[in-house]
């Protein structure tokens, strides 16, 4: 019987997916975070195939030495930079890619929008220390939101800002700003007039060669004052420490987060975790239940057809 683990699962959240365990020919364990559980040796020698959690887990020589025994991993969602391909292939071990849904991460980026220019949480946790109305936030109806990358999840995000009554403009590829324009968004002339004019930034680009360290210093500092960087795509999209140095210049004056250089996140006196102008949440992007049944569904559905013999789905030959 085929062992598969699903390696740090933090909340132990994929006990709760029918769908992992309903085909009584294989054994479904899902393990902590990697670097805690004390099952995760043990349970790593003995795995047949691993479900990985988005990028959660890297794929490379340290994690593989441990597991001697691995033919498959199948990635939720599309493949990306946590799995080296070549040294799978090299090892025997076949990769394969699912499908997901952009719903759960466009909700949080508008959630996280919203709450920071209206300034809720700030307000609510004043409340808790006996203030009342400490903060004055703003309505985004009227301002102008602009979105960098326009795939899945920054069309939808463009669909609830417009329904909020924000001007959307877009920037990145070619391909995005044609299809934007094609759509009646705005794009700018320029980059520096994008950052310039725009009251919040959010990022929805893939993280490729392309794309890292791309949006610099030099484009944070060109933000309002006023203005908000919202990031629940990648935090390699964003230059090496600029995001920090441009919020001590205080252009943009705030930002909202969900994905952090290095995560987990458990020490509390983490720098972004200290600042006053940055809301944190736990890489939680893609974490909803609705979400999770579909990427696990199909993650376990490309498990059955590899063990049955199928290996047409395999991306690393």
């Amino acid at each position: 019987m085929p062992l598969v683990i699903i390696p740090d699962d933090y909340q132990e959240a994929t006990k709760q997916i029918q769908a992992l365990y309903q085909n009584s020919d294989f054994e479904v364990v899902c393990l902590g975070a990697l670097d805690r559980d004390p099952k995760a040796g043990e349970l790593l020698s003995k795995a047949d195939a691993l479900i990985l959690i988005r990028e959660r887990t890297l794929i490379d020589e340290k994690l593989l030495s441990k597991t001697p025994n691995l033919k498959l991993i199948s990635q939720t969602g599309k493949v990306a930079y946590n799995i080296d391909l070549e040294l799978c292939r090299q090892r025997g071990i076949a990769v394969v890619e699912g499908t997901g849904s952009p719903i759960a991460a466009a909700e949080l980026t508008w959630l996280l929008i919203q709450s920071t220019i209206r300034k809720f949480t700030p307000s609510v946790e004043a409340m808790k220390t006996g203030h009342w109305q400490t903060e004055f936030g703003d309505t985004v109806a009227g301002k102008t939101l602009g979105i960098v990358g326009y795939g899945k999840i920054g069309q939808l995000v463009a669909k609830y800002a417009q329904a909020f009554d924000m001007k959307v403009q877009v920037w990145g590829s070619t391909r995005a700003q044609e299809q934007a324009q094609q759509e009646g968004l705005i794009v700018p002339s320029c980059r520096e007039e994008f950052f310039q004019t725009s009251d919040a930034v959010t990022l929805h680009q893939r993280l490729v060669t392309e794309t890292i360290g791309s949006i610099t210093l030099s484009d944070l500092t060109h933000m309002k004052p006023t203005a908000v960087l919202v990031n629940t795509a990648r935090s390699g999209l964003i230059e090496a420490g600029a995001l920090e140095r441009a919020l001590d210049l205080g252009t943009p004056g705030f930002a909202a987060l969900d994905v952090f250089d290095i995560e987990p996140i458990w020490d509390t006196s983490h720098s972004l975790l200290q600042r006053d102008n940055v809301l944190c949440s736990p890489h939680i992007g893609y974490v909803t239940k609705s979400g999770y049944d579909i990427y696990f569904e199909n993650a376990f559905k490309n498990i059955e057809k590899y063990f049955s013999g199928d290996e047409s789905h395999v991306i690393n030959k």
